[in-house]
């Protein structure tokens, strides 16, 4: 995929019964009003019933991570969020932010030794609780999460 791709939803469109692409300033202002139309909308197609609160959270906690951490509270930087619902498969949400990226697997735990202390970072080890899949794509700058 070329560099500046819009991030991809992965679902054909044969059984796609939402599919949503939005562009945020990263301004953590911002999170609130694009969660609540995405969850807005999963409510009004019926999409992932029963999950709604799961999915909110790791949405709420990718967009964070991606402005806070990938733009650096950046207002000037965009954030790409891809939604995409399908019966069978569930709900896809790509989030790309425009960061260096980083290595998931050099985040600490936030359930083991002073940690448990941290006022931060729980970002990820929630994502991962709260859905059923989740990927890194692109250096760490774009996440993929799945809810069956």
């Amino acid at each position: 995929m070329p560099q500046n791709a819009r991030p991809s939803c992965e679902f054909d469109s044969q059984s796609l019964l939402l599919k949503l692409d939005v562009t945020i300033e990263a301004d953590v202002e911002a999170i609130t009003p694009v969660v609540e139309r995405v969850m807005q909308l999963a409510a009004e197609i019926k999409c992932a019933e029963g999950k709604h609160f799961e999915i909110e959270t790791a949405l709420r906690e990718a967009l964070a991570n991606a402005i806070v951490h990938g733009a650096r509270n950046d207002p000037s930087k965009q954030i790409e969020l891809c939604v995409a619902c399908d019966v069978e498969r569930g709900m896809l949400i790509v989030v790309r932010d425009p960061g260096p990226g980083f290595d998931p697997s050099n985040i600490p735990s936030p359930v083991f030794g002073e940690n448990v202390y941290s006022a931060h970072g729980r970002g990820i080890f929630l994502i991962n609780q709260l859905m059923d899949e989740v990927k890194y794509e692109r250096n760490g700058t774009e996440i993929h999460m799945r809810k069956h």
